[in-house]
C-alpha cells in the first residue's frame, strides 16, 4: 500500500476499498522495517489506530470528514502537541511533555489529518546534516551512507521512505528544502508570518516557518491552506488571505524566471547539478516562459548575515533553558551557580552551544554595533535588492543547494564548510518571502537533485503554480 498523494487514499478510502485503519497499520508497518533510519523519535501507534478507527466510523455513518481525512503526518520534534513529549532532539528538553499543542498542530487535527508520531531533527533546528541530534542521525532514504538534510532530516526522510503521506518541519535558513533536495521530495518554507509560530520551539523568532513536506505539490497547497492565516497566539502571523488548493495548481501563464548571474558563474557547485539547473533552464523557455540572467552582488553575504543574526536571537531564545524552569537539570549542581553551568554545558550539544556562544559574542557590548547592527543593515539591502529582482521577474531560480547529499562525516569537521550548505536557501529567509525546493532529476550515484524557487511575499499560489510546472517538465 504505497500511496504518493491524498487524492489517490481518499478514493479508496470513500470507495471502500480500504479503511483509515488498515492505512494506518500499513504506515506502523513500514516505520517499524525502516527503524534503523532513525526517523522517527517517538511513534503514537495506539493512538493512530484509535484515531483512524474513528474516521472509519465517521465515513460509515455517512458523517461530514474534514479536508485532510486520510493523510497520515509526521511532525518535527519541535513542534509542540498537546500531552506529547516534545524534545527539539536535545537532552535539555528530555521527558519534557507539552502543555498545549501549536496552531499548525490544531488545524490539522480539525480537519482529520492523522498524526503518527514525532520526527528526529538537528538538535533545536541547527543543523544542515541530521547529523547534531541528542538521538543519533537519521539515514537517508536514498542512500543510507548518505546524511538526509537537515534540520529536518527526519521529516524529509520519513515521506520520501513512505513512513508517512506528508510530514511538517521548520525552515529557518534552509531547514525544509534542503532536506527535501536530498531526499526527492518536495519542501515549501512559506511567507514569513504565513503559518503561525505559537507552538514552534523558537530558535531564530525573525527566520524559523513551518512548512510542509510532502510528494506532490498539490498535497503541499492543501497543507499549506489549511495551516495559514492569522493567529491571534503569533503576534507575527499575517491576515493575508490565504491561498486556496485551487489557485495554487492552476496552470501558469508566461512567466519571467530570473536566475542570478552569479549562480551562473559559480565553480562551486557540482558539476550534474549544473547541467540540470541549465538543463531545466532550456525546458522553461521551450515552455514558453522568460529565463534571464540578474546581477546580484551579494551572494557571499547571504551566509555571514544569516549566522549573525540567527545565532545572536538563538542565543536570546536558548537563555530559556536553565535547568530550573523544566528540561535537564545537571545531577551534579550544587548552587545556583552551578546548576545554570552544568546544566546547560550537559544539556546542549556542541553545535547548538558553539552557536549560543557566537550569538552572544555579536551581542555583547563591545561587538553589537560591529556585528549585530551591521548585518541588519546588511539584510535591509539584501531584501531592498531581491524585491528589486521582483520587479522585473515572477520568480528566482537557484539549485535548492550546491551539491546532492553527502556521507557522514564528509563536512561535520568543518562548521564553515557545513555553513556553505545553506547559500542559496537562507535568502529567502533573510528577506522574509516564501521558497519551495522541488526534486528535478539525480546525479550519477541516483542521488536526487532538487531546485528552488523563491517568489514575492504571499505569492504562494503562483510559486505553487511554478513548482508544479517544474515538477512536470522534469519527470
Amino acid at each position: 500500500m504505497h500511496y504518493r498523494r491524498l487524492g489517490a487514499i481518499q478514493e479508496d478510502l470513500f470507495s471502500g476499498k480500504i479503511t483509515a485503519e488498515q492505512l494506518v497499520a500499513s504506515y506502523l508497518l513500514r516505520i517499524q522495517e525502516k527503524k534503523h533510519l532513525n526517523a522517527f523519535l517517538e511513534v503514537f501507534e495506539e493512538e493512530a489506530l484509535e484515531a483512524a478507527r474513528a474516521l472509519d466510523e465517521r465515513i460509515r455513518k455517512k458523517e461530514s470528514i474534514g479536508k485532510l481525512a486520510g493523510m497520515v503526518i509526521g511532525i518535527k520534534d519541535n513542534i509542540a502537541y498537546k500531552m506529547h513529549a516534545v524534545s527539539a532532539s536535545s537532552k535539555i528538553l528530555q521527558n519534557y511533555i507539552s502543555v498545549y499543542s501549536s496552531t499548525a498542530v490544531n488545524r490539522l487535527l480539525a480537519e482529520d489529518a492523522i498524526i503518527i508520531g514525532r520526527l528526529n531533527c538537528d538538535e533545536f533546528a541547527m543543523g544542515s546534516s541530521n547529523e547534531n541530534s541528542a538521538y543519533g542521525p537519521v539515514l537517508n532514504p536514498v542512500d543510507e551512507t548518505r546524511v538526509p538534510g537537515g534540520s529536518s532530516g527526519g521529516s524529509a526522510a520519513a515521506v520520501a521512505a513512505d513512513l508517512c503521506l506528508a510530514a511538517l518541519g521548520s525552515d529557518t535558513g534552509g531547514s525544509i528544502r534542503q532536506p527535501a533536495a536530498f531526499c526527492g521530495i518536495v519542501g515549501l518554507k512559506p511567507t514569513y508570518g504565513r503559518i503561525s509560530r505559537y507552538g514552534l520551539i523558537a530558535y531564530g523568532s525573525s527566520f524559523d516557518q513551518i512548512g510542509p513536506f510532502a510528494h506532490t505539490t498539490e498535497d503541499i497547497a492543501l497543507l499549506l491552506e489549511i495551516m495559514a492565516g492569522k493567529d491571534a497566539l503569533d503576534a507575527t502571523s499575517s491576515s493575508k488571505p490565504v491561498p486556496l488548493k485551487s489557485d495554487c495548481l492552476k496552470e501558469l501563464p508566461p512567466s519571467r524566471f530570473a536566475v542570478l548571474d552569479v549562480v551562473l558563474k559559480s565553480e562551486s557547485i557540482q558539476p550534474e547539478v549544473k547541467k540540470n539547473f541549465l538543463s531545466l533552464i532550456e525546458k522553461l523557455k521551450s515552455a514558453g516562459h522568460t529565463v534571464e540572467p540578474v546581477h546580484f552582488p551579494y551572494l557571499d553575504y547571504l551566509v555571514p548575515t544569516y549566522y549573525i543574526l540567527s545565532t545572536a536571537e538563538a542565543s536570546s531564545n536558548l537563555s530559556r533553558y536553565d535547568g530550573i524552569h523544566y528540561g535537564y537539570r545537571s545531577p551534579q549542581a550544587t548552587d545556583l551557580e552551578s546548576t545554570y553551568k552544568k546544566s546547560r554545558s550537559e544539556g546542549f550539544g556542541k553545535e547548538v552551544k558553539r552557536r549560543i556562544m557566537l550569538g552572544t559574542f555579536v551581542l555583547s557590548a563591545g561587538y553589537y554595533d560591529a556585528y549585530y547592527s551591521k548585518a541588519q543593515q546588511v539584510r535591509l539591502i539584501l531584501r531592498n535588492a531581491t524585491d528589486e529582482i521582483f520587479k522585473q521577474a515572477d520568480f528566482i531560480l537557484t539549485p535548492s543547494t550546491p551539491g546532492t547529499a553527502f556521507e557522514f562525516g564528509q563536512k561535520s569537521n568543518d562548521p564553515v564548510v557545513m555553513y556553505l550548505e545553506d547559500i542559496f536557501t537562507v535568502q529567502a529567509n533573510l528577506v522574509g518571502v516564501p521558497g519551495i525546493s522541488v526534486p528535478t532529476g539525480k546525479d550519477e550515484h541516483g542521488l536526487p537533485i532538487g531546485m528552488q524557487l523563491m517568489a514575492p511575499m504571499f505569492a504562494e499560489a503562483s510559486l505553487l503554480q511554478a513548482a508544479t510546472l517544474v515538477q512536470n517538465l522534469c519527470k
